[in-house]
């Protein structure tokens, strides 16, 4: 029996000191979302219509373009955060560690592409 004991199998494996940095920033990001997904949803109202071309105009303004990023930045960090959670609570093994990889690369190629959208209609009109 390798190490021994069951508490000498364990040694090394206890608190990685980061659950409470985890934890503030998962409550940050709510806070953050809250915020920026009543603006959104305020601004969204107060549209004169929701058609392709006004919609485009609005997004076209650096007072839309920046909040949506923040928007962006903020949903999908609270998305991460939180499956990261699930993740290790219910995977072990490599399928953590490939699950946890994955995670990151889907969450940061999908936010960047939203980003990349975004700032594409805020470069490309003028502003409204």
């Amino acid at each position: 029996m390798r190490g021994g004991t069951e508490l000498g199998r364990v040694r090394g494996l206890g608190s990685a000191r980061e659950g409470a940095h985890h934890w503030w920033n998962h409550r940050v990001t709510a806070g953050s979302n809250l915020v920026l997904m009543l603006w959104f949803i305020v601004a969204i109202a107060r549209l004169p219509a929701y058609d392709y071309a006004t919609v485009h105009a609005w997004m076209t303004s650096a007072w839309v373009a920046v909040p949506m990023a923040l928007l962006i930045v903020s949903v999908f960090t609270h998305f991460r955060l939180g499956l990261q959670i699930v993740i290790e609570d219910y995977q072990h093994g490599e399928a953590r560690i490939v699950s946890l990889l994955l995670l990151n690369f889907f969450t940061v190629a999908t936010a960047a592409i939203a980003i990349f959208s975004i700032l594409k209609i805020a470069f490309s009109g003028t502003p409204a």
